[in-house]
């Protein structure tokens, strides 16, 4: 889940040419739809889109259920101490504190980095 379509572009490329199916999203709001939908095996989530953002998107992610157990890889261009301090403040109001992504990247990815980590959590459809 990107706004940016060339990041949208370039992930989904990547993961096609390498035996993954991709679903993409805009926004938060289409990102939680289409994870509704089609519960997919792992999320890639950038942060600052506009809208229902990604941040909160993590938020609605980490606290559902039936999604809470889909790893999240975040990729953004905000760096991981911010972040992090976001994430503290989201989970003031709750009982218990959300939960670090299972990775966090900084933004632009290199795409071997990218692909490594996406396979610590998938196999290839053949």
């Amino acid at each position: 889940m990107d706004d940016d379509l060339h990041m949208r572009i370039f992930i989904s490329t990547l993961l096609e040419t390498n035996g993954y199916k991709a679903i993409t999203a805009k926004n938060g709001r289409e990102g939680i739809q289409n994870t509704q939908k089609f519960s997919p095996a792992l999320i890639i989530l950038d942060l600052m889109m506009p809208g229902e953002g990604g941040i909160l998107m993590y938020q609605q992610l980490r606290t559902d259920d039936r999604l809470k157990h889909i790893p999240v890889i975040v990729l953004s261009g905000v760096e991981s101490e911010a972040f992090y301090h976001s994430l503290k403040t989201l989970s003031a109001g709750l009982d218990t504190m959300l939960p670090e992504p299972d990775v966090y990247m900084e933004k632009p990815p290199k795409p071997e980095e990218l692909l490594q980590k996406i396979e610590s959590f998938l196999k290839p459809i053949t």
